[in-house]
Order: structure tokens, then sequence, then C-alpha cells
């Protein structure tokens, strides 16, 4: 066990200051995401260098468009989450089990992670797949030396961090993919357990403090596909965050415990994302439909970078700018 950071002591109990949920932890027990618990008055992270995944993955994957296309990121994952998902479609690490029990991994040390991550020749380091903000010890830890190695740091999260935590991590922090499930708190509430509202308070506060911010939204067929949830983040998207933020509205597909809701139609993934282009934003995509997943320049149409699936197949982007008009692409290119 690591000591954990950001909390404090509450009468008999600790608070954690690490997510939204707050959670007030009495002797021996666990907080919401399973893997932080009070033991004798002091919370421990059970689950600091555990790694339940490490992979070297195409910066597209994550997804993130608009950093660094074609390079590969080091991505690593720790067991648990914040959030309880009905359709997670990371389910088997990120809910805690028998199998996955972080007591059952072994120790992967910070500088293992980085010295991996440089001899690949990533150019950085995601924390993704789980929820990485139940696991920030490490990934500050990592983080650091990745600084110092000269790799950035790209998170892929749901967003549920405190303002705490950003504060404390934002220096370190050079981009990230927030998933942002739908845009109706009840709806929210009732299928991950949480609110909805520090998510959205979280991608406005991440945009102000410079950090490039690319969002994701898996459109569920009858849960959050309505025309007032899709309307309503679009707008929310470009009003809030800007036009030039990234929107990958991506299909859902049956997980074993969500089996009760089928695929998604591709037809309301292209109301969606025709949707986001009304609502002015820039650079909208069609997720894992392998379609809509080139770069246009938002000026005078030009393709800027074309992919297929995962992998980048032509990048026309020079210096930041569109070779045909000159107009800025907003990203990070280099």
């Amino acid at each position: 066990m690591q000591k954990a950071h950001l909390w404090n002591s509450d009468e008999n109990a600790v608070r954690c200051l690490l997510c939204s949920h707050y959670c007030r932890i009495h002797e021996g027990r666990r907080g919401v995401c399973q893997v932080r618990k009070n033991v004798d008055g002091v919370l421990y992270s059970l689950n600091y260098g555990k790694l339940i995944a490490s992979h070297i993955d195409p910066i597209e994957k994550k997804p993130l468009f608009h950093f660094l296309p074609g390079s590969q990121s080091y991505s690593i994952a720790m067991t648990g989450c914040n959030l309880r998902c009905s359709w997670c479609q990371n389910w088997e690490i990120s809910q805690l089990s028998n199998s996955n029990d972080p007591d059952r991994l072994p120790f992967v040390a910070p500088d293992t992670v980085v010295k991996a991550a440089a001899k690949s020749g990533c150019k950085s380091i995601s924390y993704t797949y789980t929820e990485p903000t139940i696991f920030y010890e490490y990934a500050r830890d990592v983080s650091l030396l990745a600084r110092e190695a000269g790799l950035r740091n790209v998170w892929v999260s749901n967003g549920y961090m405190t303002e705490e935590m950003l504060d404390e991590y934002l220096p370190l922090l050079d981009v990230i993919n927030v998933d942002v499930k739908c845009f109706d708190g009840d709806v929210h509430r009732k299928y991950t357990g949480a609110k909805l509202h520090p998510i959205l308070d979280n991608c406005i506060r991440l945009k102000k403090a410079g950090v490039w911010l690319e969002v994701t939204t898996l459109l569920i067929p009858g849960i959050n596909d309505s025309r007032e949830q899709v309307e309503g983040l679009a707008s929310f998207i470009a009003n809030e965050l800007g036009t030039e933020t990234p929107w990958h509205v991506s299909r859902y597909y049956p997980q074993p415990q969500f089996r009760e809701i089928g695929p998604t139609d591709p037809g309301v993934i292209e109301d969606a994302l025709i949707t986001g282009r009304k609502a002015g934003l820039q650079f909208v995509y069609g997720g894992n439909l392998r379609r809509d997943e080139d770069t246009h320049c938002p000026s005078c149409g030009e393709l800027l970078i074309g992919r297929s699936s995962l992998w980048m197949t032509v990048n026309k982007i020079e210096d930041c700018v569109c070779p045909k008009c000159g107009a800025k692409i907003a990203g990070i290119w280099e």
C-alpha cells in the first residue's frame, strides 16, 4: 500500500479529496473506487504501481486526432474506477474483482514505465483504459519523470476529478480526452452513479488552463441519443469549450452486462455529426464507425490529415497551418 494524497481527517473517518464523490471513508472501509482504504485513520492507495495493462498504442486510439498525429503513446492503467457505467467497455479491468485485484499484480516502478516508453520511441505516456484519477499518486510520479525525459502526459478520463486534484496536476498535464457520457443530469446519475455538472465544470477548467482537450461521447440507444441531449452537448462544447474543440461521437456495441440495449444505428451517429457541425464545431469525428475520420481545414475544406481506422495515412499540416489557405489549425502538431 502507498499512503494516499489529497485527503484529510474527518472526525472518526477520512475525507478523500481526489474525485468529486468526496468519499467519507470510515476505518477499514474503501471509497467508491474500491482502491482507496482507510487504515488506522490514514488513507492508502491500494493500486499504486500495480499495472493491469501496458501497451503501445497509436495516439489516434485514445482517441486524440489533434495531438502529434501518427505518433505512438505508451499506455498504462491500474484496476479501479470511480464511476459505475452500465455500458462500460473496459469493465473487465475497471471494476475490481478477484481476477484483477491489485494484490495479485506485480509492482512496476514509475521509472520503469518512463524508460520503457522512451526506449520504444513513444512521444507520450497515456494514463488510460481505466480512470487515471483513481491511480493519481502513481500517475503523478510517472508524469514528473516523463517531463524530465521529454515525454508528454496524456489522460483519457471521465473528468470526475476534484478542483484540488486538477490544481495540483495541471502543470504536468499536456492533453486530455474527456468522455462526456450524456447531457442529462438524471440520466448520468442513474447510469454512472455520479453527477454530471462536475465533469462539465472540469472541461471548462481544463480548457481555460490551456490543456489541449478533446471530447468523446458514446451514443447509446434510448439512453443519451435524444435530440435534446445531442443538441445540448454540441452547444455546450461550441459555446463553453470553443468551436475548435474536437468531438468524437462513437457507436455503442452491446456489452455482456448491458445486452438489453442493441448497437447504435449508424444513422444516429451521422445525425449527431450534422448536429455538431450545425452548432459550429469545426472538427466532428465519427468515432469507431471508420467514417468522418479525416481532418479538413475549417476555412477552405482542404484535406489536412487522412486516416484509415487508427492509422494516419497523410498529414499536410505545416507549421500548424493549412498549406492551402494559411489558416491556423487548432491542436498540438509538433
